[in-house]
């Protein structure tokens, strides 16, 4: 097909994706898709999903919305796409800056979704780089910021252990030596490991150690929205590793996991817990993005099937031994909600109703008219699980159908009980904080 070919085939496509959103592109606002019993109406394929981006719009000297008794203040701004954070032991924060993937268009809706994605991202050029901000008298004013590593491969994941930062690249698990304190590292980057790179449909690298600091585990996003690319581009995709750390020898642990966006460890059990993106075109309320706790071996349907042994009709040939051994996810988060951070709070976290659970950023959806996520959710835990709704905790980045922020990673630091949102659309780091 002739490139004029291609634009003619992909504006006839987004003609009728347009009539596809105006008859099923709203959701049933009746479905509650939250928690360990997500509603799953009946599959409503499409070719092309109902698509919607919310257009970038400033705070203009606003600022997004949090409960009662805390405070927000841009902690820092004029970064350069900021995705993962990490606080380090002495409180600085590090902040993983830039954009990866590259993976060609391969039909019509990859197309039309590029184009309408662009339109709720920001312009700036990703950092490639990891920022470092200081605030050591805890005011909510960085006294330092400074580039630790620059040159960077589309930095996502990051750790500290044992004298190493490690950093989850695009196509690599790096590490440098490194100690808290340090504004600066000057030496190469040491390969840990080659991550799965071909295509890098799902670029972004997830990555935290084990709570005895011996194993790393990196989720590793599929290639695809649901195989249509080949399965022969999905090998180790869809995946989690854990890393050994003194050997480097690497094994899957958790497989059919679609879009592993963040991991983290639970405090109290010390298990393994993932945010996982979902599939889309099979309706604007299917298939709820998730919370789980990853398990040993454990396989979660991708791309056969969803939210445990629901099929998904799109898949040939399926794989019926496989389905029936598929994990049921332990909470929903909605729709298309986008969850691309996760951090579990510590030593009591904000204490009251906040004082046992997980902070999760949802970047907020593109494929449905009406628009989910856009803001920060609470997920409260009791004995290591999931216990009750999530509680919206930092709101406000939609505002008259336009987009002032997207959040993706949050952090929370402990010892001075703030949590930190990272904003990539625009290029903030929040600060939030019990009010004095």
């Amino acid at each position: 097909m002739t490139h004029s070919s291609l634009i003619g085939a992909s504006v006839a496509t987004l003609a009728v994706s347009l009539i596809v959103a105006s008859c099923s592109g709203r959701s049933d606002a009746k479905l509650n898709q939250t928690g360990a019993s997500p509603d799953l109406p009946q599959v409503n394929e499409s070719l092309v999903p109902a698509m919607k981006i919310s257009p970038p719009a400033g705070w203009n000297g606003e600022r997004p919305t949090v409960p009662q008794g805390f405070t927000i203040s841009a902690f820092a701004t004029d970064l350069k796409i900021p995705r993962q954070m990490l606080v380090l032991p002495n409180g600085d924060v590090l902040v993983a800056e830039g954009r990866g993937g590259g993976a060609p268009a391969l039909r019509p809706k990859d197309v039309i979704a590029g184009v309408i994605k662009k339109q709720g991202n920001t312009k700036i050029k990703g950092g490639d780089r990891i920022t470092l901000l200081r605030d050591a008298d805890n005011d909510g004013v960085p006294e330092l910021r400074t580039v630790l590593i620059d040159k960077l491969n589309a930095p996502y994941g990051l750790a500290w252990v044992d004298g190493y930062l490690y950093v989850a690249e695009q196509d690599a698990l790096v590490r440098f030596p490194f100690q808290p304190g340090q504004t600066g590292v000057s030496v190469p980057a040491q390969r840990v490991t080659a991550l799965p790179s071909r295509i890098n449909h799902h670029w972004t690298k997830a990555l935290t150690a084990s709570a005895d600091g011996t194993k790393l585990y990196v989720g590793i996003g599929s290639n695809s929205n649901v195989g249509e690319r080949g399965l022969a581009v999905e090998e180790e995709r869809a995946v989690v590793w854990e890393i050994d750390r003194a050997t480097g020898a690497r094994r899957t642990i958790a497989t059919g996991i679609r879009n592993p966006t963040a991991l983290a460890i639970e405090p109290s059990t010390r298990l393994l817990w993932s945010v996982v993106n979902e599939r889309d075109e099979l309706g604007p309320q299917l298939v709820p993005d998730y919370l789980t706790q990853v398990r040993d071996g454990g396989f979660y349907g991708w791309p056969y099937s969803y939210w445990g042994q629901n099929l998904d009709p799109r898949v040939m040939p399926q794989k019926p031994d496989l389905v029936a051994r598929a994990l049921k996810p332990d909470y929903a988060l909605g729709s298309h909600v986008a969850a691309l951070g996760l951090d579990f709070v510590r030593d009591g976290g904000f204490g009251g109703a906040f004082s046992n659970g997980a902070f999760i950023g949802m970047h907020g959806s593109w494929n449905r008219q009406d628009p989910s996520g856009y803001k920060v959710v609470w997920v409260p835990f009791d004995g290591g699980r999931p216990a009750g709704q999530p509680v919206d905790f930092a709101t406000g980045f939609l505002k008259d159908g336009k987009a002032r922020g997207r959040p993706v990673g949050v952090a929370f630091d402990p010892g001075r009980r703030v949590l930190f949102v990272a904003d990539d659309l625009s290029n903030a780091v929040w600060r939030i904080a019990p009010a004095r």
